[in-house]
Formats: structure tokens, C-alpha cells, sequence
């Protein structure tokens, strides 16, 4: 079943910010917080340590390093942040435990990234770890995630979901299958269960899931903070704009998450390049890469873009 378009609704945006690097291959942490800063300044609320961010490629030391410098430069801005376990070697429940102890001693929100140790888990299993951290953690994120972003990811089913939407700490999920049905059915189980739990659409093939009802934590918005967040007052206050700009904003992520899906942040780098905010567009070594003959029609929707004020 669709669910009905909600006109006016507030739409609470998140933004996986991309990691920049140099052309050496190492994170280039100042371009990072000049990101940072403009994502909050859109008004849109930062998530770090994200798969925008690169966290599959960071030690652990690397991760502690991009939260101490979010948790520095927000000064208490609110912020979300990865916890990711997947490589690490120790008991599945500690690993989580230190993860989003880290995270929330910074004053970030943890969202639980998905594991091979945790999708190996029965079902019954998943949900009692749930239930184990919800003893711990006032306020968390869930994510599901589609194996076409991570071979760790995984969909869970509606009855598993149901269980886990109940536990009150958990704010909201993360629902990145790329699936509208699937979205859906998670918008029309959250309305009969819990209807202030948050469903967080990663579904940047379908990013107009806010008009049914689903909030966004996505990694399309790190390419254009600003003009998502353009888009999402239109929305609120009713302006026919913006279909015109979620169109534009489409065409892009149609674009840049075409397979392999894992490139798109090379096509992030290219396009935030082409509006003057990196220096480098290059991936880090050995990750997916876009054709340099990209930027022509990136160029094209940036020009697009610009006919709108973010401003």
C-alpha cells in the first residue's frame, strides 16, 4: 500500500559528509570541516564516520580522530556518527559498547552500522543484542543496509522490525534497500506501532520518500547541503518549487549512484570540486572511480541547480 502524501510536514534532514582526501591518499581533515560547517549551516544535521565518510577504510584510530574533530568544531551542535565494528576482533555486544561510548562521550548520537558478526545472528539473537544495548544507551540510530553498499549489509524482515521499532531508545532506522515497497511497508508499520520513530530514507534513487512520511539521512545531500535543504522548506511551506528542484536533485542521484553503486563518492568529490569547495576530487587508493568525462554532465546539473537560490 502507498501511504498518503503529507503536505507542510517539517522534513528532518541528515547528512552523511563526505571524507575529502588528498592526492597522496591521506584524509584531508581541513576540507573536511569547512564540509562539516557548511552541512550544519545549511541546517541540516552532520553524520559522521558514515559510508560517505570512508568508515570502511579507517582505523580505529582514524574514526576516534573524525569524531574529536566534529565534537571540537560543533562545540554541541548536535551530530550523528558511524559506529562501526566490522574487521575488529572481540566479542560483537563489547565492540558495539565501545563504539557508541566513544560516540556519545563526544556528544554525537551512535547509529549501529551492520556487521558480519551481527547479520550472522539469528533473528531471536539480533534483537536480544537490541535489547541488551537499549540497557546501556538512552538514545541510538538503527541501519539497515543493502548488500549493493556493503557485503556486511542486510534488509531485515517486517516481524524482526517490529520488535526492534518497540525498544524505546531506539529513535529511529536507516533504510537503505533502494526499494520504495520496502520503505513503504516500514512507513505503514511505524504509523500502527510507534508513530514518533523516525524512518530515515537512504534511498537516493527515490529521495521524494519525504512527501510519505520518511525523514532522510542520506549521502546524495553531501553533494548539495545546501539546496536539499532549500528543497525541504519548500516543501513545508507549500512552494509548487519544489518538484522542479527535487527533479534536479534526482537526476543527480540517479546519476552518481549508478553501478557500481560504492563510486558515487568519487562522483561527491567531483561535483563538490566543480563548485569550488575541494581542492582534490581523487578517492582514496584502490577505491571505485567515475570517468573523468563525468564532470560534463555534472557540470550541467550544477548550472541547473544555480537557477535556484539556496539563499
Amino acid at each position: 500500500m502507498i501511504p498518503p502524501v503529507l503536505p507542510h510536514r517539517p522534513i528532518e534532514g541528515i547528512s552523511a559528509v563526505l571524507l575529502p582526501f588528498h592526492a597522496n591518499g591521506h584524509p584531508n581533515y581541513e576540507e573536511f570541516l569547512r564540509h562539516l560547517e557548511r552541512t550544519v549551516q545549511a541546517g541540516l544535521t552532520p553524520a559522521v564516520n558514515m559510508d560517505t565518510g570512508y568508515v570502511n577504510l579507517l582505523s580505529k584510530a582514524q574514526r576516534r580522530q573524525i569524531l574529536d574533530l566534529t565534537a571540537r568544531f560543533l562545540s554541541g551542535r548536535p551530530f550523528i556518527a558511524g559506529a562501526y565494528i566490522e574487521g575488529e576482533d572481540g566479542e560483537t555486544f563489547s565492540l558495539y559498547t565501545e563504539e557508541m561510548d566513544a560516540i556519545l562521550e563526544r556528544g554525537g548520537t551512535p547509529i549501529l552500522f551492520q556487521s558480519s558478526a551481527l547479520v550472522a545472528l539469528s533473528e531471536s539473537q539480533v534483537l536480544a543484542l537490541h535489547e541488551k544495548l537499549a540497557k546501556r544507551f538512552p538514545k541510538w540510530l538503527i541501519f539497515e543496509l543493502g548488500s549493493q553498499f556493503a557485503p556486511f549489509g542486510k534488509i531485515y524482515p517486517l516481524e524482526l522490525l517490529s520488535e526492534l521499532m518497540q525498544i524505546p531508545s531506539i529513535l529511529g532506522l536507516k533504510h537503505s534497500s533502494l526499494s520504495r515497497q520496502q520503505e513503504w511497508k516500514r512507513l505503514e508499520l511505524r504509523n500502527q506501532l510507534r508513530p514518533e520513530f523516525k524512518i530515515y530514507t537512504g534511498n537516493d534513487l527515490a529521495i521524494d520518500m519525504v512527501i510519505y512520511g520518511s525523514d532522510y539521512l542520506l549521502g546524495l545531500s553531501t553533494f548539495a547541503p545546501d539546496y536539499f535543504a532549500l528543497r525541504d522548506r519548500y516543501w513545508e511551506i507549500g512552494d509548487a518549487r519544489f518538484y522542479e528542484l527535487n527533479d534536479i536533485l534526482q537526476f543527480l542521484g540517479q546519476f552518481a549512484f549508478r553501478p557500481p553503486v560504492p563510486a558515487y563518492k568519487h562522483s561527491a568529490a567531483q561535483f563538490l570540486q566543480l563548485r569550488g569547495w575541494l581542492t582534490s576530487a581523487e578517492p582514496p587508493p584502490n577505491s571505485p572511480r567515475r570517468p573523468e568525462s563525468d564532470r560534463e554532465t555534472l557540470q550541467v546539473i550544477l548550472e541547473k541547480l544555480a537557477e535556484f537560490s539556496p539563499h
